[in-house]
């Protein structure tokens, strides 16, 4: 089978497309004929090295052979002891630390968080929203509590996290503001934005005590400059914290009106990453979240979807398509 080989870090050039063996498939494995998966920033960062706090999870070294770690696909065969599924299951979800899932066959423990993709959802969608939606869902369900009465703002808000980031936060009622630049303006209000911010022309930060939430999802802003449009009991969340938040939350945060708050999604159990996934197939289902994607690339173009990730100017989802 044809898979994406990384033995070193550095620049997208790294990267080979090699034939390696199709994996064994152990008593609780189910073996998965990859269609989809997700070319993201994270993904970009564990190819580099860099933030160096990356490599805890791809090895100090050398990285992990095969990356990925998000799949969208069919179950081709099933271990003697596999009970959650069965041959020509439609799949989704994520392979966990062993990654992996940016090859054309990936062997998993059924217990990993996979669940069954509804029909509802393409291949390409489900991948999406086992990337971006997944580490959405976490911030704005768990960690705020929000209501009509809500006001967020989302920085980022055109890229993969933050276009589920406005659908999620309007599901739970919320007022939201967007931050993006001037060509995605008409895009997020499309998807549910009801203010929009173009950072090519305002600074958000200087809207002074405007938001109950502020959620950069790009890691583009700081806590030490967001604070400042927080109302006073306001909550800034991030998924890439910088130093300033880091230590607004380990020694500041519990005496302060104002929060950070950062969730390490994919360090999250199995099981609530399934609950999570459940959670979202019903959103999906029921039309209150869709995936926007960007673009679409070949297993052969892997070098081509990196550079274009790294440019960081994607439109929501990046695509890699496994099965031609």
């Amino acid at each position: 089978m044809k898979a994406v080989v990384c033995k070193k870090y550095g620049a997208p050039e790294v990267m080979k497309i090699k034939e390696v063996n199709k994996p064994e498939v152990k008593d609780n494995d189910v073996l998965i004929k990859i269609k989809s998966s997700t070319i993201s920033p994270v993904d970009c960062a564990f190819r580099k090295g860099n933030p160096f706090v990356s490599r805890l999870f791809t090895g100090l070294k050398r990285p992990k052979h095969i990356p990925g770690d998000i799949i969208s696909g069919v179950i081709e065969a099933v271990g003697k002891k596999v009970t959650r599924f069965k041959v020509g299951d439609e799949v989704f979800g994520h392979t966990g630390l062993e990654f992996g899932a940016h090859s054309e066959y990936l062997a998993s423990h059924e217990d990993e968080a996979i669940i069954l993709k509804p029909s509802e959802m393409t291949f390409d969608e489900a991948a999406a929203v086992a990337y971006s939606a997944m580490t959405a869902l976490p911030f704005l369900k768990d960690h705020v509590k929000i209501d009509k009465n809500t006001h967020i703002l989302i920085n980022g808000a055109s890229g993969a996290i933050g276009t589920f980031a406005i659908q999620i936060a309007k599901h739970f009622g919320a007022k939201v503001t967007a931050v993006c630049g001037s060509s995605n303006i008409e895009m997020v209000k499309d998807i549910g934005a009801d203010h929009v911010v173009d950072y090519t022309k305002d600074d958000f930060t200087t809207h002074l005590n405007s938001f109950d939430i502020i959620f950069d999802v790009v890691g583009k802003s700081s806590y030490s400059k967001s604070k400042y449009a927080l109302k006073k009991e306001g909550v800034y969340l991030t998924t890439a914290p910088d130093f300033g938040a880091v230590i607004h939350m380990m020694t500041l945060s519990r005496l302060k009106s104002k929060k950070a708050k950062f969730v390490a999604t994919g360090l999250r159990k199995v099981p609530q990453k399934i609950e999570d996934l459940n959670y979202l197939t019903e959103l999906y289902k029921n039309g209150q979240i869709n995936s926007v994607i960007d673009q679409s690339f070949v297993l052969d173009d892997i070098i081509k979807a990196h550079t274009y990730v790294d440019k960081g100017h994607s439109k929501g989802n990046v695509i890699l398509i496994l099965d031609q």
